[in-house]
């Protein structure tokens, strides 16, 4: 499967954290086409195995997504919301959104109409309080049909743009999940020697739960954590974001310097252009876990830039996606069991 065919399907896929089974199973079945053994663990992490003798490599990017909760049902039937993972209020007002209660139901979230604030509230930005989902019920129906603690997913919509640009929700992190994939195929034509792991992680949104467990169970040699960046946006800190046509790799005291520059040397020696990041302490992304896991885990961060992360318009560049899965099977088929001394002296 081509790269921006499985985006256009995984981000569709139901999978918040901590319910990721459905956008786990098709994960899975992605991968075995270009694998020796494709697991499901009891986290919902995804482990697809490239079978080597050398150094066993994880690569590790995370499948689960943001969302809401039902917290409570108004009289009316208006659904008040909780979160899962870091969901921004201020872009919910007008979003069309999935119930998953007792059926798989479609409903809006609105909000007081602003002809009705009074002069205080129009000074403030609305927040997860403000806002209720309507599904167009009476209440009585709705209670029959929605539970507390149903989840609401955001609506998908699959945009392309001009210039091999695409938007869509759950770029975060799934377009990492595609550069994994689109490794593994490329990979078929290449030899290599390390023992590959290609690790969907479970649970990242709310802690990378999944990473944690998963990299416990590998135990890798070494690690690739892979996740999305800011990219450039108007009024955004230049040291905070990076040319969307690029992909990024960190520096830091959570990433391991010499195996940063065997990453680095990779993506010269095949003509792929690298940006660079400073992380001055840890990089909130699967990275930490897996570099922590048992007695260390020496792991490097690979970035695919994004706009407008957190919302259902992500924005990435197709051909920077397709650049990291380039570098990762390059780099999978570079390692040697000669690293482990290579990156102590």
């Amino acid at each position: 499967m081509q790269a921006d065919d499985f985006l256009r399907d995984v981000t569709a896929m139901r999978g918040l954290s901590g319910d990721e089974g459905e956008v786990s199973a098709f994960v899975a079945d992605a991968f075995r086409p270009y694998c020796d053994e494709v697991t499901i663990d009891a986290m919902n992490n995804v482990i697809a195995r490239k079978k080597g003798t050398g150094p066993k490599v994880m690569f590790c990017a995370h499948l689960d997504e943001i969302g809401l909760m039902v917290v409570s049902i108004e009289e009316d039937g208006s659904l008040r919301l909780g979160q899962v993972g870091g969901v921004d209020p201020r872009i919910l007002p007008g979003q069309r959104v999935f119930v998953y209660g007792r059926e798989k139901l479609m409903g809006v979230i609105g909000a007081k109409a602003p002809h009705l604030l009074s002069e205080e509230e129009r000074k403030k930005n609305y927040t997860r309080e403000d806002l209720y989902v309507d599904l167009g019920l009476p209440g009585d129906r709705v209670r029959e049909l929605v539970r507390v603690g149903d989840q609401v997913q955001l609506d998908h919509r699959y945009t392309e743009l001009q210039n091999g640009r695409i938007a869509v929700k759950t770029c975060d992190d799934r377009a990492c999940v595609a550069i994994m994939l689109q490794a593994a195929r490329l990979l078929q034509g290449l030899r290599h020697e390390a023992d590959l792991y290609f690790v969907a992680s479970a649970q990242e949104e709310v802690g990378s739960r999944g990473a944690m467990t998963s990299a416990f169970a590998l135990e890798p040699d070494f690690a690739v954590a892979l996740d999305v960046c800011h990219a450039s946006t108007p009024g955004a800190p230049a040291w905070r974001t990076h040319k969307l046509d690029s992909l990024v790799a960190s520096m830091g005291p959570y990433i391991h310097p010499a195996l940063r520059e065997k990453l680095t040397e990779t993506a010269q020696e095949n003509n792929i252009s690298l940006q660079t990041a400073v992380v001055p302490r840890y990089t909130s992304t699967d990275a930490d876990q897996i570099g922590e896991s048992r007695s260390g885990v020496p792991t490097v961060l690979l970035e695919l830039p994004l706009k407008y992360m957190h919302t259902t318009v992500e924005m990435l560049d197709l051909h920077v996606l397709k650049e990291g899965g380039r570098l990762l099977a390059h780099f999978a088929a570079a390692v040697r069991a000669s690293w482990e001394d290579e990156l102590w002296t």
